[in-house]
């Protein structure tokens, strides 16, 4: 042992030592230009340059100023970052450069515009008369000319010009709003006007000249693995050596809010070379042999470690084991996979969190403290845990009939589980009924209140006779009354299309997020459909909120009943539903009903709430009605809970 201590100590100082040799070596090597922001407070204003009618509200930046429903037409906007980037020097050397930011545009108008781009310019003024079609870039005066110096990442949300793919696309344009390169986002799956956040990433190669462009529909850009636009891209002979970086935006007659949520710049330093081979000579032997060493003892310790970890002190069942010899069959899992199994004679669900996983302690706490300890017929029990040797999981009660997305979305018009027939209306009232009271006993009525924060069909399983049963919580967060502020995190978190519009802007769940998602929930039983529609043209897909609303619209809400029903269904528990449905999607949180209340219209003790016929606009910061501070909002937690520091994946 303390041969093995000395030898760590040896090489922590051999190291240390090494570490200040290259410090001194390549300080003046690289200097990066670095820009990490998770989102935007007060306090970080004078980093960056506002031109036009451009602000910072909210720890969001604004591109185009204003508030959600109080926008006008024609404004133009340019938010950029203090310093200068170095782009290139004579030498011919040009700096490479990674950049990820997240969008969130908010449509004010049907149809929204016109778009926000990521910029490199040398000048920070934003051109006059640059709002409508020109995005804050260029104007008509000056569109095309070299003397511009600017490029731009385009993501558009309105054709306006005959080159335009579509209204939902992206470009790449060289000192002109004319894109040299575009494609449309649909094809990728990414609506820009669709309230989800939207994660950009653009990679470019100083040394091969090429840019690689991903873009996805969630926060951190997962399922981006295949660029949507890779083109070679010589910026040197477009920008001046100094530039600019951040974002452009404009509206037109068209509205909307062009919001940036978080952004993250890294890039190369070209400065003049100090270093000298004679110190690269000697270090990189150096650094080989320190790290040989430090790598034996790692292997040492870890495998030390391991062998004490693995004993099986207390004779407990080797749970992973005994699943992979009985059932290694993929059931359902959000953030690991889950295995039937057999624990003590009886069946069970055991989710194996992938040990790769960094969140893969959050995600156990999240679960454990959240849904340990409560019970409630209509939620999935937890029967225990267990972390060990890396592995963590989490064991629950078998649910033999899957989840209800299987089953509400099947093709088969007469679904069949355990040989009956199965999901006509009344089942399916019956589930909505039993969802409802779970999130009411997690919102209103458990020891510890409870953000589900990921309400949808595929988290509602169903047991043997069929009755709902809310799951997974890894999630979840704890919530504490009477505390001013929602439960807030730096991921924005959940499933996009269930999650409510204001997540978006703020970055905080609270009940009333909760709510919405149930909503969309009933929407999609009672309808039968999922979260996006095709329309009967096959033009365009629109979600399922904005599909029911138009049947509201029309006087003919039951036409919306999923068809495979034959029109067996009771009419006012069905107009009931969808009513309900759309008062817990209503825009504004403060008008949407409590769970308490939604349990209550849906048991038939309370009338459904009044729904608007047109749709409102999503508006931010929301008006509270004068009526809304009543006993059953200030006794929920609401708008005023905030949640425990337990953090969710």
């Amino acid at each position: 042992m303390s041969r093995t201590l000395i030898i760590l100590d040896s090489v922590s100082a051999s190291s240390v030592f090494i570490i200040l040799l290259l410090v001194t070596a390549t300080a003046s090597q690289v200097r990066c230009l670095n820009i990490n922001y998770r989102s935007f407070p007060e306090n970080v204003r004078n980093n960056f340059i506002f031109e036009g009618q451009s602000n910072m509200i909210q720890n969001i930046l604004q591109v185009t100023n204003g508030l959600p429903g109080n926008l006008s037409a024609n404004l133009q906007g340019r938010i950029l970052y203090k310093n200068r980037l170095k782009l290139w020097r004579k030498s011919h050397r040009v700096s490479s450069f990674n950049t990820r930011f997240v969008l969130a545009i908010a449509p004010q108008s049907n149809p929204p515009g016109e778009g926000l781009a990521f910029i490199l310019t040398r000048d920070p003024q934003v051109p006059e008369n640059s709002y409508g079609q020109w995005l804050g870039i260029t104007n008509a005066g000056k569109d095309g000319s070299p003397g511009n110096k600017i490029v731009a990442f385009e993501f558009d949300t309105r054709k306006s010009f005959r080159e335009d793919v579509d209204d939902n696309h992206f470009g790449v344009n060289i000192n002109s709003i004319k894109s040299n390169r575009t494609t449309s986002l649909t094809q990728f799956g990414v609506n820009l006007s669709s309230l989800n956040p939207v994660t950009a990433t653009i990679d470019y190669d100083g040394t091969k000249k090429m840019v690689n462009v991903r873009v996805s529909m969630n926060k951190r850009g997962e399922n981006s693995e295949f660029p949507i636009l890779s083109m070679p891209l010589d910026l040197s002979t477009h920008l001046s050596e100094d530039v600019y970086v951040g974002f452009s935006a404009s509206t037109g007659t068209g509205i909307q809010l062009n919001c940036i949520t978080e952004w993250y710049f890294s890039s190369s330093d070209i400065e003049k070379y100090n270093a000298t081979n004679f110190y690269v000579a000697i270090l990189i032997p150096l650094i080989s042999v320190i790290c040989m060493g430090s790598l034996a003892c790692c292997i040492y310790w870890r495998m030390k470690w391991k062998r004490k970890c693995t004993k099986d002190k207390d004779g407990i069942l080797d749970v992973e084991t005994q699943c992979s010899m009985l059932s290694p069959k993929k059931y359902r899992g959000g953030f690991g996979i889950v295995y039937k199994g057999v624990l003590n004679g009886k069946e069970a669900a055991v989710k194996r969190i992938t040990r790769s996983t960094k969140q893969g302690k959050k995600n156990l706490i999240a679960e454990v403290t959240t849904i340990g300890g409560i019970h409630h017929k209509n939620l999935v029990d937890l029967m225990g845990w267990c972390y060990e040797n890396t592995e963590l999981l989490l064991v629950y009660e078998f649910m033999p009939n899957k989840s209800l997305d299987m089953l509400i979305f099947c093709d088969d018009p007469n679904p069949k589980v355990g040989g009956s027939m199965t999901l006509n209306w009344g089942r399916r009232h019956t589930i909505i009924c039993g969802v409802a009271q779970a999130i009411d006993y997690l919102h209103h009525e458990c020891s510890k209140r409870v953000l589900h924060r990921d309400i949808k069909t595929s988290n509602v399983l169903l047991d043997a006779e069929l009755n709902a049963r809310l799951g997974d919580f890894g999630l979840a967060r704890t919530f504490k009354l009477g505390e001013k502020t929602h439960h807030t995190s730096k991921d924005i978190s959940g499933t996009p299309g269930y999650m409510a519009p204001e997540i978006f802007l703020t970055g905080r769940s609270t009940t009333e997020t909760d709510v919405y998602a149930f909503g969309v929930l009933m929407l999609e039983v009672a309808c039968g459909k999922k979260l996006d529609i095709q329309t009967k043209d096959d033009e365009f897909r629109v979600s399922i909120i904005d599909w029911v609303w138009e049947f509201h619209k029309h006087g003919i809400l039951t036409d919306a009943i999923d068809p495979k029903l034959n029109n067996q269904y009771d009419k006012k528990q069905a107009e009931c539903m969808l009513a309900l449905g759309l008062a817990c999607c209503h825009p504004n949180p403060y008008i949407r009903p409590s769970m308490r209340i939604t349990s209550q219209v849906l048991s038939g003790e309370v009338v459904p709430p009044d729904v608007p016929l047109e749709k409102p606009a999503f508006m931010w910061p929301a008006n509270a009605p004068s009526t809304y501070r009543t006993l059953d909002h200030c006794s929920t937690g609401g708008i005023m809970s905030s949640s425990t520091d337990i953090s969710g994946r």
